[in-house]
């Protein structure tokens, strides 16, 4: 059940940033691992401002955003895949 929630956020938060960020997205799959991943490097951002783990869904799911929207930054910036509208 743990396995499948982060899928669920991970699919939310990819699907979100691939909005919020324009340009040439990953795919459907990318997106997920990206959400999954930006939802981990968002907790480990939260936790080393201080703020505790737990909030509910809501404040999972704008963390792993947040953490995703990060986490594709840098990822542009590695591969030099940037868009022309930000």
């Amino acid at each position: 059940m743990f396995i499948l929630w982060w899928i669920i956020v991970g699919l939310i938060a990819g699907f979100i940033t691939g909005k919020l960020m324009k340009g040439s997205g990953y795919g459907a799959i990318m997106d997920i691992v990206i959400g999954i991943v930006g939802a981990l490097v968002g907790g480990f951002i939260m936790r080393s401002l201080g703020y505790a783990g737990r909030g509910g869904m809501i404040y999972t799911i704008i963390v792993a955003i947040a953490g995703a929207v990060v986490l594709t930054l840098l990822l542009r910036l590695l591969t030099g895949n940037r868009s022309r509208n930000l």
